[in-house]
């Protein structure tokens, strides 16, 4: 009897040290985050998952204070945008991974080294009221004179979203900053977040702006006087990337991870979600164009980090500080 119960003792020990735990941050709206992590968790039957969620800047503000501390928690990181983790990666916080699921991606997409890996695209393009007389299909219809003061958009003070937007559009020859001082000159309203420039459009108040797609395409199938245009010159995109850290504790298990949300069952999670997979051959949600049909404008994450400040400070000279 003894021999049995020690035997059982023993099976229970060495069930619970094979259980996997691993650490996430995130940026993640909560109700996406659970999805993806219940659906990881089905997939790697005896792994746990210990999660923070909240905004990317909240995020990197806590995991710098525990960096500070020496203790740095998360294993891996799925926040908003390439240029916070090309900052990290340049850093040496993050751990390079191969994912052997990256060759169905665009290299575009992730850091050659696998410092970082896109699982969607979140493209900024044009939203207009319906009752307006004419639709735009281009950037520069922005910056015509006969819709002066009727434009709003988020600003890059605020939004990190805006910001990538910024840094593209700049850094496109077509564009560049004439195209910021044009919008200037026609007195669009800069401030706020995408969330506030939508409801400017939806009510007219401001008819026509920059947002993010799914804001505007799930709104206008909800009944919003709004439509969504994909600019002939392209969009640009943030991605909610995934990267391992390079105090990572489980570094199996975050691997496991990325390797998750880049597969063809993670992606299909992705589009169930309403967002753009960035795993090619994917589709996209229901009232979004083929994706063969969404331009996506240049973008290198180094270059946008290297100009961030600056960019920031020529914006607010031309459009101020708010």
């Amino acid at each position: 009897m003894k021999s049995a119960l020690t035997s059982t003792a023993f099976a229970l020990l060495a069930s619970t040290a094979m259980a996997e735990t691993i650490t996430l941050y995130t940026s993640q709206p909560s109700a996406d985050a659970q999805l993806t992590i219940d659906a990881f968790i089905a997939a790697n039957p005896g792994t746990e998952v210990d999660w923070v969620r909240d905004g990317t800047t909240q995020l990197m503000a806590r995991l710098r204070a525990e960096i500070e501390a020496g203790n740095p928690q998360p294993d891996v990181l799925l926040i908003a945008d390439t240029v916070t983790l090309e900052g990290m990666a340049q850093e040496g916080l993050l751990a390079a991974y191969q994912s052997p699921e990256a060759t169905e991606y665009d290299a575009a997409l992730y850091s050659a080294e696998g410092y970082y890996y896109s699982t969607k695209l979140i493209t900024t393009g044009i939203v207009y009221n319906t009752g307006v007389e004419t639709a735009p299909t281009s950037w520069n219809d922005l910056s015509d004179t006969s819709i002066k003061g009727q434009i709003a958009m988020p600003s890059p003070l605020y939004s990190g979203a805006a910001l990538i937007h910024l840094a593209t559009l700049t850094g496109d020859d077509s564009l560049g900053w004439e195209y910021y001082e044009g919008l200037a000159a026609n007195d669009a309203r800069a401030q706020g977040g995408n969330g506030g420039t939508f409801k400017a459009v939806a009510s007219g108040e401001k008819p026509y702006g920059m947002v993010v797609d799914f804001l505007a395409i799930r709104n206008k199938a909800g009944g919003s006087p709004v439509d969504f245009v994909f600019p002939e010159e392209g969009v640009s995109y943030v991605t909610e990337p995934v990267a391992i850290m390079s105090t990572a504790k489980n570094v199996e298990g975050a691997q496991k991870f990325v390797d998750f949300l880049l597969s063809d069952t993670g992606q299909k999670l992705v589009l169930d979600m309403g967002y753009i997979p960035a795993r090619d051959g994917m589709g996209v949600p229901e009232g979004f164009p083929a994706r063969e049909d969404i331009k996506l404008m240049a973008f290198d994450p180094a270059d946008a980090l290297a100009s961030a400040e600056a960019n920031k400070a020529t914006f607010a000279e031309l459009f101020g500080a708010e």
